[in-house]
């Protein structure tokens, strides 16, 4: 993969990171200037809500450290997941690219190799690559351009003969003993402690292998070093000690829509322990919402020991470090649990960049961001921040004029959109801006209209609202241009057309020839 570097017009970031002169800008001697590179710490949660930190105004959960991050740095307020799921939302990350150009629309397998990969292309510029933790690819152990990934698959056994890092690590601990004795299914609703010493949970050794990456760099290379915690996913398992710190906290209720079937409450939640709909009353769903909540503080105290590290090792402030989800997590809000879903809970993440010292910022650190941004873009930031090319097939933009710029030019809306899951009308394409949503449902040519600014909840559907109808009509017309590529079964003479049939990967999606 070539990777093509820009010789004019270098950023601001770049040219205080890289001490430019009147010399040329070109491979070689970009790479003689490895050191002056920033290091770029990836720093990456499963299912978390944007709204689950209490820099995101959430006074109920513990995240002093990842609050500190956001203040030194800042908080994109308007931040998504394009594909909702765990491996649509990967591929966007790995690719810098949408679901369409990724091919990846829903729940489906990474596939073995895109012509560009954040490792790879990182590591083409003069990095090392190290991945830790959970990578949700396929093959398991393909690296796509890391050195090495040390990993972390919440049990999952998709390829021949493998077992995680984090198994094998187990085994060597405790060997006998069972990594899931908390006895929580992997997309449960319900919450237990974790059952076994605290040493041994996921959560700390992924910080463990972190901490020990770090602490073991010597290499005059700047580090790309990705560290992927496996939750808060479910199982909602933190240890006792974390969930003590949650005694007396006014735990947020989940919030229904007066758009949305009214269940009637099921009183045996343990019946159907991994539903992914269902009104198991306010209690039940706020007992789980504390369980989730401590699972974030427990990596909350994680971060803060990377960071901790990065400063002893003199790395941080010469470190691009990003903090972000693959999705978020339902919990109960409209009766969904889980993710795939268009709502703000499952769509919605955490989105925090602190820059490296010598990127001039117009914007202050702390200052929060509005424009509506997703993990697609981080890949062209790492690439910006580099001085290198965007390649024109990336759709992500770079992060960094919103920054060091006082006006950035900006998208109007993020496209977010999932294949059919779960039941046959849960396939949509949604357009947002972070004010406003406008939800098209492909099977049934349902809408939805939400304005976010006075109803983050989602709670009033708008869609049908005599004095709504002028921004539905426009947001209609954006949809379909957005649909516009895909051809006729998409969108035909300016109309949305409703689909028969649901499509998991569209004609991008790469075809590997294997060597």
């Amino acid at each position: 993969m070539d990777i093509i570097i820009k010789i004019e017009k270098i950023g601001l970031c770049l040219a205080g990171g890289l001490g430019l002169t009147s010399q040329p800008l070109t491979a070689d001697n970009l790479i003689s200037k490895k050191n002056k590179s920033p290091h770029i710490i990836l720093i990456m949660t499963d299912q978390q809500r944007a709204d689950a930190l209490g820099c995101a105004g959430n006074k109920a959960v513990i995240s002093p450290n990842i609050d500190r991050l956001a203040a030194e740095g800042h908080l994109f307020r308007n931040a998504y997941s394009a594909s909702p799921s765990s491996t649509p939302a990967r591929a966007g990350l790995l690719t810098g690219m949408s679901p369409w150009h990724h091919g990846l629309l829903g729940y489906g397998q990474v596939a073995e190799r895109y012509p560009y990969e954040m490792p790879q292309m990182l590591k083409e510029l003069g990095y090392h690559a190290l991945g830790i933790g959970k990578m949700h690819w396929y093959p398991q152990n393909v690296l796509h351009g890391f050195e090495a990934t040390i990993i972390d698959e919440s049990g999952r056994v998709e390829s021949p003969y493998f077992m995680s890092d984090y198994r094998k690590w187990f085994a060597t601990q405790a060997f006998g003993m069972n990594p899931d004795s908390t006895g929580v299914e992997w997309n449960a609703h319900g919450a237990k402690t974790y059952a076994l010493p605290e040493r041994l949970h996921p959560t700390v050794w992924t910080g463990d292998r972190a901490v020990e990456a770090i602490k073991g760099y010597t290499s005059e290379q700047p580090l790309f070093l990705k560290v992927s915690f496996a939750r808060p996913h479910s199982p909602y398992d933190p240890p006792q000690r974390v969930l003590d710190m949650y005694e007396g906290k006014n735990i947020p209720i989940p919030v229904v829509g007066n758009w949305c079937e009214k269940l009637p409450e099921d009183p045996h939640p343990e019946r159907t322990p991994e539903a992914y709909n269902g009104n198991f009353g306010i209690e039940y769903a706020q007992n789980s919402r504390k369980y989730y909540y401590a699972a974030i503080t427990f990596i909350d105290e994680q971060v803060g020991r990377i960071i901790d590290e990065l400063k002893k090792k003199g790395m941080y402030d010469n470190a691009l470090i990003c903090f972000v989800s693959d999705h978020g997590d339902m919990l109960g809000d409209h009766y969904l649990w889980r993710k795939t879903y268009a709502y703000e809970g499952s769509a919605a993440i955490p989105y925090i960049v602190k820059l490296p010292h010598f990127c001039k910022q117009v914007k202050k650190a702390g200052t929060p961001i509005d424009e509506p941004v997703e993990l697609r873009d981080l890949l062209p930031t790492f690439l910006a921040v580099n001085g290198a090319e965007i390649p024109k097939a990336i759709n992500g933009m770079s992060l960094l004029p919103l920054m060091e710029e006082k006006k950035a030019s900006w998208r109007r809306f993020i496209d977010i959109e999932h294949a059919e899951t779960y039941w046959h009308n849960n396939y949509w394409c949604a357009l947002t801006d972070g004010k406003i949503k406008y939800i098209w449902f492909f099977h049934s040519g349902e809408e939805q209209l939400f304005d976010l600014t006075k109803d983050p909840g989602e709670i009033n559907d708008l869609s049908k609202d005599p004095s709504s109808q002028k921004q539905l009509k426009l947001m209609r017309k954006a949809m379909a241009e957005h649909l516009e590529e895909r051809g006729e079964e998409w969108m035909k003479d300016g109309e949305l057309i409703v689909r028969n049939k649901s499509l998991l990967y569209s004609p991008n999606y790469p075809t590997i020839k294997r060597r």
